[in-house]
């Protein structure tokens, strides 16, 4: 018997993740899509084949035969989503971030936790190739101690305005840095205790309008005082450029590219290749991974290979980091996590 899996969100994150669990993962099926708008869902189950459509998600959650459910809502809806899937006893896979604050973090934990759910959270980097194979090679003690991590994350546009609202989105920091947050911990070994941000507005003065920057980096400080830093941006005008380096006592790994297809053109004017373009293009293989872990987990009863707490961190570490750019200092992600919930300005 295969999973039956329902989506809740049919746009263009959602549709993603269907048409690879559709053509990718055999050990589950799509039984039904949900969104709020109606008819987005019906042309979406004509598409892939999904024999269900509801404008309601709720209707969706109602289905008895469903085990599990992709939440790949707006970022600003996930707590309520997942709270209603968790109640209807349905296991759960959450698109990242899983909440815009440590508060609606824990609310959801504690939602999943109380219905006795599995709450497992889309971090795909975690499934490239390259970035596994590095956590392999660090835990090996190739590179010995990890000391030094740093990030890319360069867009090739900006996104719109709406979106780029802090309600939304929880702004670029949010939004692109959670990524490399959570990656840096994993592959350092250890958690952020102080970030310190700067950014501006620089390429794109339209998303000035909506509150929100289009360059930034942040500076980290792990716990085992190791140091990091992020840059993200939404101006990198010559391709979709994700990369990491680590580096350790012993070596350093460098990982990812910019390159898309493996061929150097050499002539007189010089060197040229190609570029990767797209999210798609770069973690197509990843996105699937993800998904058919997530299936496993569920078939086997095994613990979420990420899960909650790894979204609450990143969560925290994002929300510190916004914190440090709009009052221009350092801020301990402890600061953060104080009792009283914290709220995206």
């Amino acid at each position: 018997m295969t999973l039956a899996i329902g989506l809740i969100g049919a746009g263009r994150m959602g549709q993603i993740l269907a048409e690879n669990l559709v053509t990718r993962v055999p050990a589950a099926h799509l039984a039904a899509v949900a969104d709020m708008n109606a008819a987005q869902a019906q042309a979406v189950a004509a598409r892939l084949g999904i024999p269900a459509a509801y404008g309601d998600y709720r209707a969706l959650l109602d289905r008895p035969d469903i085990a599990a459910v992709l939440v790949v809502t707006p970022t600003n809806t996930h707590v309520e989503v997942v709270r209603a899937a968790a109640a209807a006893g349905k296991h759960i896979f959450c698109e990242k971030p899983l909440a815009l604050t440590v508060a609606g973090c824990d609310e959801a934990i504690a939602a999943v936790a109380a219905a006795g759910v599995m709450l497992y959270v889309g971090f795909m980097r975690r499934f490239d190739a390259a970035y596994r194979a590095a956590k392999t090679q660090i835990e090996a003690g190739v590179i010995g101690q990890p000391i030094l991590f740093k990030a890319v994350g360069r867009d090739a546009g900006p996104t719109t305005v709406e979106y780029a609202r802090r309600e939304n989105s929880g702004g670029l920091i949010m939004d692109m840095g959670i990524h490399d947050f959570d990656l840096a911990r994993w592959l350092m070994g250890s958690e952020v205790v102080r970030v310190h941000s700067e950014g501006a507005c620089l390429a794109y003065p339209q998303l000035r309008a909506a509150g929100d920057i289009d360059n930034a980096v942040v500076n980290l400080r792990f716990a085992n005082e190791a140091v990091g830093n992020v840059d993200v941006s939404r101006s990198g005008v010559y391709g979709y450029d994700i990369r990491a380096e680590v580096v350790g006592t012993d070596g350093a790994l460098f990982i990812g590219r910019l390159q898309q297809t493996a061929l150097l053109t050499l002539t007189r004017e010089g060197i040229r290749h190609d570029a990767v373009m797209h999210f798609r293009e770069r973690f197509g293989e990843a996105y699937a991974a993800e998904l058919a872990d997530f299936v496993d987990c569920v078939r086997h009863d095994r613990p979420p290979t990420i899960g909650g707490a790894d979204a609450r961190a990143a969560t925290a570490i994002a929300v510190a980091a916004t914190r440090s750019l709009d009052e221009g200092r350092a801020v301990d992600v402890a600061e953060v996590l104080a009792p009283h919930p914290e709220v995206m300005p």
